[in-house]
């Protein structure tokens, strides 16, 4: 008290040489203000740009010569120009008294704003040491792929929640606690108006404790159009990064409420599976010939398989004395069992299966569209556009070898099929019908 009866004498000084001038003292005092307001706000402009200058450039100097990137970033998020506001704020709260001694009245309530204002500023501080923290954090590997943003926005909105109570009892001149009381009579209204941030903490809290989605991760979520790469994870929102570089958002608490795909498992297992079939036509099945097994023989993945299986069956027919005038009778090989072992043969040898993983062939239940012969294998490479290759090699392989076994790929008639049925002589339409159902079965 004291020190501002002090600094109130040099303001009531000035005005008393304005005065002796010959001033009137009802304008002496409004030109005293203004002058001393004036060579104020001068004094902090300065007094701004020298400690800036000088805090940055010491900062700088002292980055450039460290190899932790934590100096960076606090340069880049404006903590020391922040800080550097703290001497102006010194200055104004020790210049108050003397501007505005004839003012008395005035010197509380601004006194008051400036005290907000030093809230405020403690606040944007603080939220810029959390912002340093959370791009210094992302770069380690403890913390990379962490949904960080979230929790730098939980405190980032615990400071505000401070600091508005804090300013909230500047202005009144009442305790915080009454204002927390206060509070709680209105607390339904204040859970509906913050349902969504509440909802998208807790469920921030759930998905980095239970390690659902990690930044990085290739997730599909189908109901929102997501299918991509997890860019951002903060309170209230996932964006994802779609394949066609488009970004999807997310709700945070949807991940919890709703299913997803996350890739991250295929990906870290290092397969990625196909499971796809070919549909054979049935009418094209058929029991091999001696000639047929001859023939097949000379394909090199199932000539060994061949020669054990016919001489095995031949053991049992003799055993047994089938008659093998017809196929039917006794055991025999068919041309579909055949392209099923070759087809194994196939995957077990090729490069890109991945050997320690399921691999298999199996005939699946027949339907109207043919037998379908279904192929379970997962491929030893995990990205996306190898993946899709080494898929059309291996069916484009086992489409083509399809006919050497004297089967047939089932497909519904085309419209060429049908011009050349009619362009042939002398075909009707019940010929006709009979043909496309022909094709059909």
């Amino acid at each position: 008290m004291e020190t501002a009866n002090h600094f109130s004498r040099i303001g009531h000084w000035t005005t008393a040489y304005l005065t002796d001038m010959g001033m009137p003292l009802n304008v002496a005092v409004y030109v005293n203000m203004l002058l001393l307001l004036a060579l104020l706000l001068l004094l902090l402009y300065t007094s701004k740009i020298a400690t800036r200058t000088a805090l940055r450039g010491t900062a700088h100097r002292f980055a450039a010569k460290t190899s932790t990137q934590f100096d960076d970033y606090l340069i880049q998020n404006r903590v020391f120009s922040l800080i550097a506001q703290a001497v102006p704020l010194v200055i104004v709260v020790q210049a108050l008294p003397i501007v505005f001694a004839d003012f008395e009245a005035w010197i509380k309530p601004l006194r008051t704003l400036v005290d907000a204002y030093i809230v405020l500023l403690s606040i944007w501080t603080l939220q810029a040491l959390l912002r340093t923290c959370r791009d210094f954090m992302k770069t380690t590997a403890l913390f990379k792929d962490k949904p960080v943003d979230s929790f730098v926005q939980v405190l980032t909105i615990f400071l505000y929640f401070v600091g508005g109570l804090l300013i909230f009892s500047l202005l009144t001149g009442k305790s915080v606690w009454a204002f927390i009381t206060a509070m709680g009579a209105a607390s339904a209204i204040l859970l509906l108006v913050f349902k969504d941030t509440i909802l998208g903490f807790v469920a921030s809290i759930q998905v980095s404790t239970n390690d659902m989605v990690r930044i990085g991760d290739w997730i599909t979520m189908e109901k929102y159009g997501a299918d991509g790469t997890v860019v951002e994870i903060n309170l209230t929102t996932v964006k994802v990064q779609n394949f066609d570089m488009t970004i999807t958002t997310i709700p945070t608490y949807y991940l919890i409420s709703d299913s997803f795909i996350n890739w991250r498992g295929m990906q870290a297992a290092g397969g990625r599976r196909i499971k796809r079939s070919i549909h054979i036509k049935i009418s094209s099945i058929k029991y091999l010939s001696e000639e047929d097994v001859q023939r097949l023989s000379k394909i090199g993945l199932v000539s060994e398989y061949l020669q054990e299986r016919q001489q095995e069956i031949a053991a049992y027919n003799k055993a047994k004395h089938v008659d093998k005038h017809l196929l039917i009778n006794g055991r025999s090989l068919t041309n579909i069992g055949v392209f099923r072992r070759y087809i194994d043969a196939y995957i077990q040898q090729h490069e890109f299966t991945h050997k320690h993983m399921t691999m298999m062939v199996r005939q699946l239940e027949p339907t109207t569209t043919g037998m379908p012969i279904e192929l379970y294998v997962f491929t030893n490479e995990v990205r996306w556009e190898k993946y899709e290759l080494i898929m059309a090699d291996i069916f484009d392989h086992l489409l083509a070898a399809v006919r050497y076994f004297d089967l047939e790929v089932f497909e519904y008639p085309a419209a060429d099929d049908v011009r050349q049925l009619f362009g042939k002589p002398g075909t009707d339409k019940n010929s006709l019908y009979a043909a496309m159902e022909a094709m059909k079965n």
